[in-house]
């Protein structure tokens, strides 16, 4: 059952097509390396965002209609930003700090590993080359991918919120569905994700619930630099890949 905290979160981004997973801190940093941790008590209260493919609808799209006059660098990012800047001003006497997926340290090691952070919070379980057993690669560098068990891999993960006075150590952690079960499909998986991303398949190795629209996909199809100029709007874009 959700905490109020919780539902009014829910409550504010779910009709814009996000959801919301809790974590604790301390089930992040204690799979990840020193250098990589985030600097909040170990029981403190945070939220994995992600974007299902009906933001593009609900959110993106009204929000763009919204700022055609003004001159956006990052469309997508900047959507994001603004709802969740929204829902901060909801919790005025709360600490609330968000930490986007682009993020980057002095050091230029991102903020937050946000595959990571999707897996421990049980959003989504994120494949890597560990989970292979006798993988074919050699000396290849093979990344790893997060799928979600009612969209695949069409969804992306957004951004932290960490509550850092919020302290519950008592929250039940929730493993993530582990919905590519086969060695074979595994392998399917992080060769389509590795060497094939731009055709797609990788996001359809498990039955969706829903996809992209067709004119979702030819947006993200679209270089960087050419996405305004799809939307009707002038100026410089550097908008990252992720998507």
């Amino acid at each position: 059952m959700a905490t109020p905290l919780e539902q009014a979160i829910r409550d504010s981004l779910a009709p814009l097509g996000f959801e919301v997973y809790p974590l604790k801190v301390g089930w992040y940093n204690g799979v990840l390396q020193p250098g990589f941790h985030l600097p909040y008590s170990e029981d403190a209260l945070a939220y994995v965002v992600l974007s299902t493919p009906s933001m593009f609808e609900k959110a993106f799209k009204p929000f763009m209609k919204q700022q055609r006059l003004q001159r956006v660098r990052d469309p997508v990012d900047e959507c994001v930003s603004y709802h969740l800047s929204l829902l901060k001003g909801n919790f005025p006497d709360q600490k609330l700090d968000v930490i986007y997926d682009y993020e980057m340290l002095p050091n230029r090691r991102p903020r937050i590993l946000a595959q990571t952070a999707a897996h421990v919070s049980g959003a989504a379980y994120y494949y890597q080359r560990k989970d292979v057993q006798k993988d074919p690669w050699g000396e290849k560098k093979i990344y790893g991918v997060c799928i979600h068990p009612e969209f695949g891999g069409w969804f992306a993960i957004r951004a932290v919120l960490v509550f850092p006075d919020i302290l519950v150590p008592f929250l039940e952690q929730r493993p993530p569905i582990d919905c590519v079960t086969t060695n074979e499909k595994r392998i399917a998986l992080l060769e389509s994700f590795n060497f094939h991303w731009q055709d797609w398949e990788y996001r359809d190795i498990v039955d969706v619930q829903e996809r992209y629209s067709e004119e979702q996909k030819t947006y993200f199809a679209t270089p960087p630099s050419e996405r305004l100029k799809l939307l009707g709007l002038d100026g410089e874009l550097t908008e990252s890949s992720h998507y």
